[in-house]
């Protein structure tokens, strides 16, 4: 993806502050994906050119937190809005929207399979739900030479029978970031249905 030449210099300021995010607060699997929508964005030139970096950077992790449930206690890492706005140092309002213009740019929904990290890409029931002879069937659970057969004609992005048999027990020592002013938000309500967010959510 080609970015023009104007943007260049603001996508490299929006990434440097996401990897110190990522780095410091949440992981590899957020900070992959947040440079990847950094890259939507600035193709798209969404972003002004008085646009604060920070601004922008905040509202891309807020985004794809919104998609993964970043703020859910059983998540490792997790993170509340108030939190991660306070680790770019912007105010929450700026920052859910810049999130809000992201999601509506990018046609982003929740648990959207396509900026979803893979701890969740397992989970999302979008991603395995195929049409199987003219039956919904969610193929984590068909057997094996049916998984293979849909994953080799790209229906889905990997064999879940391999994930699952590979999965580890449960960690009873979680990882879970706390911040001083750390506020509690509302658990958000999880949807499996297409059409955009309306209203409010865990985020909002």
């Amino acid at each position: 993806m080609d970015i023009s030449e104007e943007y260049q210099d603001l996508f490299r300021e929006i990434v440097g502050l996401i990897n110190a995010f990522c780095e410091r607060y949440l992981n590899e699997d957020y900070r992959r994906l947040s440079e990847e929508m950094a890259e939507d964005i600035c193709f798209a030139e969404l972003p002004s050119e008085r646009a604060r970096p920070a601004s922008w950077a905040s509202g891309i992790v807020h985004a794809l937190g919104w998609v993964n449930f970043l703020q859910d206690p059983g998540q490792s890492p997790h993170m509340t809005s108030a939190q991660v706005a306070e680790g770019f140092g912007v105010s929450q309002g700026t920052m859910m929207a810049k999130s809000r213009i992201i999601r509506d740019e990018l046609d982003i929904i929740p648990v959207d399979p396509d900026w979803c990290i893979p701890t969740m890409l397992v989970k999302n029931p979008l991603v395995w739900t195929l049409d199987v002879g003219g039956f919904l069937m969610d193929v984590r659970y068909a057997p094996r030479e049916i998984q293979e057969e849909v994953y080799r004609q790209g229906l889905i992005p990997f064999v879940p029978a391999d994930v699952r048999r590979a999965e580890p027990e449960p960690d009873a020592g979680t990882k879970i970031l706390k911040f001083p002013s750390a506020q509690n938000e509302t658990s958000q309500q999880k949807s499996a249905q297409k059409p955009k967010d309306e209203g409010p959510s865990l985020f909002e």
